[in-house]
């Protein structure tokens, strides 16, 4: 996109194209203005519109420009940090409730796949996390013990069956969470704005919005050629906001993140690695992620930019490290590459705020959109349609506050993770 080709790489070249949506020219009226066409503003507006209700929704670039069209694919139920943490940072009401909403998660994405006959490149085999050693087994082992408490259905893999289902015996064994998967993300996202269409979205790309203001009962939303003006307003904008939401990405820390992506193996290959098309990544601090699409090409990623001298250096440590784990690979080039950025929120938890009245949204991923954006939209449209209070969400009500020395961080992280790959796997 923006002719950039390491800005969504593989799926951009694989997608299905995305619905026509012309720029919002003049002015327009609505039940709700949704601003931005990720997971999360998709799968607000369609409920809205299956509701009955005349939606707007007004994407800054292309359906799927951030987050959504640039991740590894994963659908995983949960959040990054241990199931118990999550009654620590939210209180145990919120902390149980959003992990059996994300738990159950990734079944709304296949049944929001299947209803609406969704092409990206579903795989429903589950998920391994893999072990790097004996600590991170144990880590894995403690994930285990607190999903199982819990009634969720995963399994703690030894070595051997680990070894099995990935092609490798790199690892020390792994969980496998079978109501994960993996899809093609930016499909999935453009799917999911077809079927907004569809359902009667007025769904408006190259419109960024500048400006939110009061007007009478409701907010004018503008961008630089028109406005909608609506009782609510879903600002589903998450770590890519700018504008009057600029405080979304302000309380951030953008983690780069890259995927290269093989040319398609061949049929011994495809049949020897990730036989069962489970989606990967590791429990190293500086993780590493793989997995297989529809045509067999291995997708491996890491923390890092493909930009100026990262580029050389992520790209020579993705051949190094394939080696490694799959030395039936023997040299392997790639024929796409790309990366985007993670929100990172202090404690690694999703946030859900009230701008004003009648403007609300979710927005901090942190690494696990899919499964979140798309369940967390369909809360958006509950809240909305006078379906569920505030007090019955899974998050609490939070202001928006920027982290400090923002900038620094961001910088660290992008420089670290070079250090750390030039360093990586040479010996």
């Amino acid at each position: 996109m923006l002719n950039d080709p390491r800005s969504h790489g593989l799926w951009e070249k694989t997608a299905p194209p995305a619905p026509a949506a012309a720029p919002l020219k003049g002015a327009t009226t609505a039940d709700i203005v949704v601003i931005g066409g990720g997971y999360t503003g998709l799968s607000s507006a369609l409920h809205l519109a299956e509701a009955g209700k005349r939606v707007v929704l007004l994407e800054a670039v292309d359906f799927g420009f951030g987050g959504a069209g640039r991740n590894v694919g994963l659908i995983n139920g949960g959040m990054w940090v241990m199931p118990d943490d999550l009654p620590g940072v939210l209180g145990s009401v919120y902390g149980e409730r959003v992990l059996g909403l994300l738990g159950g998660a990734p079944l709304v994405v296949r049944n929001m796949i299947e209803k609406h006959n969704i092409a990206c490149e579903l795989e429903t085999g589950g998920t391994l996390h893999c072990a790097v050693g004996a600590d991170g087994f144990k880590e894995l082992e403690e994930r285990y013990r607190q999903w199982s408490t819990r009634g969720a259905p995963v399994r703690l893999l030894d070595a051997n069956e680990t070894a099995a289902r990935l092609g490798s015996n790199a690892y020390s064994g792994a969980l496998f969470d079978p109501r994960a998967g993996t899809l093609q993300p930016l499909a999935y996202a453009r799917g999911l704005a077809h079927a907004a269409q569809k359902a009667g979205v007025e769904l408006h790309g190259n419109s960024r919005v500048e400006s939110c203001e009061r007007a009478g009962n409701g907010w004018q939303v503008s961008t630089a050629q028109g406005s909608a003006t609506a009782p609510w307003v879903i600002v589903a904008t998450d770590a890519y906001s700018t504008g009057p939401f600029a405080s979304v990405r302000e309380e951030q820390v953008h983690l780069p993140y890259f995927n290269f992506a093989t040319a398609p193996l061949g049929d011994n290959l495809k049949h020897s690695i990730l036989p069962g098309r489970e989606g990967c990544w590791d429990t190293k601090e500086i993780l590493s992620s793989f997995r297989m699409d529809k045509a067999g090409r291995l997708v491996f990623g890491s923390v890092g930019a493909l930009r100026n001298t990262g580029l050389a250096v992520h790209r020579a440590w993705a051949q190094r490290s394939l080696k490694r784990i799959f030395p039936q690979l023997g040299d392997i080039g790639f024929e796409a590459e790309w990366y985007g950025k993670i929100g990172m929120t202090t404690d690694a938890v999703p946030r859900f705020h009230r701008f004003a009245d009648g403007i609300v949204g979710f927005s901090g991923y942190n690494g696990r959109g899919i499964a979140p954006g798309t369940v967390f939209g369909q809360t958006l449209a509950r809240i909305v349609l006078g379906e569920m209070s505030e007090q019955d969400l899974p998050l609490p009500l939070t202001d928006p506050a920027p982290q400090r020395f923002r900038a620094i961080k961001e910088a660290w992280y992008e420089a670290g993770a070079q250090v750390a790959h030039f360093a990586g796997e040479r010996f």
